[in-house]
């Protein structure tokens, strides 16, 4: 052996120490969720504090957790939250702090070196800090001189479209609809937000089939369920309160169906930690009753191959002169479209289906046999159906299945998609759209006697475009990661670096404030867990939960430093700063948070009485139109529509792959770890895939490794490869044998972020295809430490 063959050999045991792949037997949730929320608050310091704060979380009178947009469940018990919850409580309410003498001692440059991890684990920001491009650190700034700042590189731009200003799916309803309100009357629609990156394809499908592009159902529709269908999505790491419905659900009987390329533990069997028994007995309720894993990408073969088993059937039926497997009833009073979805669906030929599931023939009768079988079908649905080139496709196919059946407007039915962060539908309801309704424009200049604009903004991908050409000059940023959350990592990092401004309203230290503009400034605010003191003493915020249930959330703990304020007042600060000649009392609001929901109840229809309302204990609902069959689309009807697999699997990009002869051609997709909500890292460890100490994985098929010459915990680079000839490649990343269906891959964001191109997106709602991701892999010339080992070490 060469010498650096044996250095290479040495690295590589020094890493095998440090991070291991040990396959996880366990039952998701139970004990393991239990040791590791201990070990989280252990981890910030705050074993007393945080077990006291963790008993307010959900609760009618606390806090609404900052994690997922899961509900909470009626008659709940005094412990209301999940593991993934508790860590990012636990991170919230950190006794760690990142002061100015944090900054002092660490450039940007050094800090921009450490991992994401790392930057995580400093704790809390402390107060308002601005960019010296001189010293490469950061130093104090005042409030007001921050205020005035912003205000001076706004007033110099040419106009009002030359500004962005992005949301967080965390912002509360009063302190979203205060900034839309403000970012309007400065004269701007240019509104990205996270939703452009998640569900943004929901949004649109379910807009153009039932009017609303929201779900459907309550978890009291899920008490009534015969079958719940569950698409792309991974409950136990992404929503783990949502694993007790579940469990609830199949416990009486429901069918529990997951589609999903992977195996998921928390699809599998769940452990519930509040069920004496089982912890006693280390038992266990199996969730899912039957697991399909179609290839990525293929479910909208899928989809339509069970919409094309319904069709045949019922031709069959009617030959026998039978009850339609369709409900002809709603479809002839409440649709459109019908006829013309089957007639593609007849055209449709099933090798052209089977070909792109990655099913077998009998998987996909059967998968169509159980929800003609359910009287009362949910459909729920993740990520893994909207990121994709075709994700506004994927959520028609869902919508139509569901309306053939009648599943819209029946108890126990209807859509579900699972939205992630706690207020992201939320925000979307208060405005923050960078395509407005003119409904909603009218409303305002009705009400603030303003001029809205009424020219389209920009979403998440064409903000990054213009940034790049320096059309976007000043990027404000309400909460988020947004360098790290985005795609096509370099280029963002490069569009951030074209502003003259960039700014972070945030509460702890992320890798988006070590992206500079020429000047850059880090804004301070409290978080959910904290008390927000006003005026008129402590104030509530409001927030809207997956299913559109409205509640007030309240924070307990005294704040992390006397520096902070609250998102509403830094809105209403930087409003007045901005607009001095506004006939609107900025303010004001902030004095009573009760001014601001009335505010929010002239202005949509659906909130009137709002401070009536939402103090009642749990809130109140907003009614979904399509549940009493009013349907708000063009054709006043719930519309059947249809893309057909050609277009569907025959896009520009599928075209190109194809011309590589010589080399497998995978597909990729991104995901979270078990230790992650969305781009925040609590720790190193996956543990439901048995991955603890790493990060840069490649999930992927035995069969797959052993063809292409490949190893078990050998090390690759991933390129993936777009039709743009830019290249984009990741390295190092460690094999892993996983069960997931052949030529398909998986692998964590943000570290997989930098191979998707920005053109890579959905055709109307240009949500990014991170789920869908062309890569090559290539064999690593050189192991280098991982930069994750450094931390690891430290723990150890």
């Amino acid at each position: 052996m060469d010498i650096d063959m044996e250095q290479d050999a040495t690295k590589m045991d020094k890493i095998k120490t440090f991070g291991k792949i040990e396959p996880y037997h366990h039952a998701a949730g139970g004990w393991g969720a239990l040791l590791s929320v201990a070990r989280n608050l252990k981890k910030q310091e705050i074993v007393k504090k945080g077990a006291i704060t963790l008993l307010n979380a959900n609760q009618p009178t606390g806090f609404d957790c900052p994690g997922c947009a899961w509900p909470e469940q009626k008659n709940s018990h005094a412990f209301n939250f999940c593991e993934n919850g508790a860590k990012a409580i636990a991170f919230e309410a950190t006794s760690k702090r990142v002061s100015a003498d944090f900054f002092a001692q660490h450039s940007v440059t050094w800090l921009s070196q450490q991992s994401d991890y790392f930057l995580e684990l400093q704790g809390r920001l402390t107060e308002p800090m601005r960019y010296d491009a001189a010293t490469d650190h950061y130093v104090p700034v005042s409030w007001d001189d921050a205020f005035k700042l912003i205000a001076e590189k706004l007033h110099a731009l040419n106009h009002p479209d030359e500004a962005a200003f992005y949301t967080s799916g965390r912002t509360s309803n009063e302190a979203a609809f205060l900034y839309q309100l403000f970012i309007r009357s400065f004269g701007t629609n240019n509104f990205p937000d996270c939703s452009n990156m998640c569900h943004e394809a929901t949004s649109y499908g379910l807009t153009d089939t039932i009017g609303l592009g929201k779900g459907t159902v309550s978890l009291d529709d899920f008490e009534l369920a015969d079958a719940i269908f569950i698409f792309g999505q991974n409950p136990g790491t992404n929503h783990p309160r949502m694993l007790s419905t579940l469990r609830a659900a199949s416990r009486r009987g429901a069918n529990i169906i997951s589609i999903n390329p992977l195996k998921e533990r928390g699809l599998q069997r769940f452990q519930d930690p509040q069920d004496k028994l089982e912890m006693l007995t280390n038992g266990s309720t199996p969730i899912s009753r039957n697991y399909f894993q179609p290839k990525i990408g293929g479910d909208y073969a899928l989809l339509v191959g069970m919409m094309k088993h319904l069709y045949e059937w019922d031709k069959e039926r009617k030959l026998k002169d039978q009850a339609s497997v369709f409900d002809q009833n709603f479809i002839q009073s409440q649709s459109v479209g019908f006829e013309t979805i089957l007639a593609e669906v007849a055209r449709t030929s099933w090798a052209d289906i089977h070909q792109q599931t990655g099913l077998s023939a009998q998987e996909l009768k059967h998968l169509a046999t159980m929800f003609v079988e359910a009287e009362r079908v949910i459909f729920c649905w993740g990520m893994g159906m909207t990121q994709h080139r075709h994700g506004v496709a994927n959520i028609h196919m869902l919508s139509n299945l569901l309306l053939c059946r009648g599943h819209i407007g029946r108890p126990g039915a209807g859509a579900c998609p699972v939205r992630g962060h706690s207020n992201v539908q939320g925000d979307r309801t208060m405005g923050i759209n960078e395509h407005p309704p003119e409904k909603l424009l009218d409303n305002l200049d009705r009400v603030f006697a303003m001029q809205t604009p009424r020219k389209h903004g920009l979403g998440v991908v064409d903000t990054i475009k213009a940034m790049a050409q320096k059309q976007i000059r000043v990027f404000f940023a309400m909460g988020g990661n947004f360098s790290e959350a985005t795609p096509d990592t370099l280029y963002t990092h490069f569009a951030l670096r074209q502003c003259e401004l960039t700014a972070h309203v945030a509460t702890k230290l992320n890798r988006s404030h070590l992206v500079c503009g020429q000047d850059a400034l880090i804004l301070p605010c409290l978080g959910r867990t904290e008390v927000d003191l006003q005026k008129h003493g402590p104030q509530s915020i409001s927030v809207e939960d997956s299913m559109s249930n409205v509640h007030l959330s309240a924070g307990r703990n005294e704040p992390a430093s006397e520096h902070l304020l609250s998102e509403p007042d830094i809105v209403a600060r930087l409003a007045a700063q901005v607009l001095p000649n506004s006939t609107i009392q900025w303010r004001w609001y902030i004095e009573n948070y009760d001014r601001i929901r009335n505010a929010i109840a002239e202005v949509f229809e659906d909130f009137h009485d709002f401070n009536v309302k939402v103090y009642q204990p749990g809130g109140f609902n907003l009614a979904h139109p399509a549940n009493r069959h009013e349907w708000r689309t063009p054709s006043q009807k719930a519309e059947f529509i249809m893309t057909s697999l050609e277009d569907v699997y025959a896009d520009d990009e599928h075209r190109f792959t194809a011309q590589y002869k010589t080399q497998k051609i995978y597909t990729l997709m991104s995901m979270r770890s078990h230790d992650q909500y969305n781009t925040t890292l609590y720790g190193l460890d996956d543990r439901y895939r048995g991955v603890f100490g790493l990060r840069r994985v490649l999930f992927m098929n035995e069969t797959d490794i052993c063809e292409a010459g490949f190893a078990a915990e050998q090390y690759v680079d991933i390129e993936s490869i777009y039709s743009d000839g830019i290249k984009r490649v990741v390295h190092q990343f460690r094999i892993v044998p996983y069960d997931i269906p052949r030529g398909c891959l998986g692998a964590y964001y943000p570290e997989t972020n930098p191979l998707v191109a920005l053109g890579s997106h959905d055709k109307r709602a240009k949500i990014p295809a991170s789920k869908n991701i062309p890569v090559i892999l290539l064999p690593v010339k050189q192991i280098e430490m991982p930069e994750t080992l450094a931390v690891q070490y430290e723990e150890n």
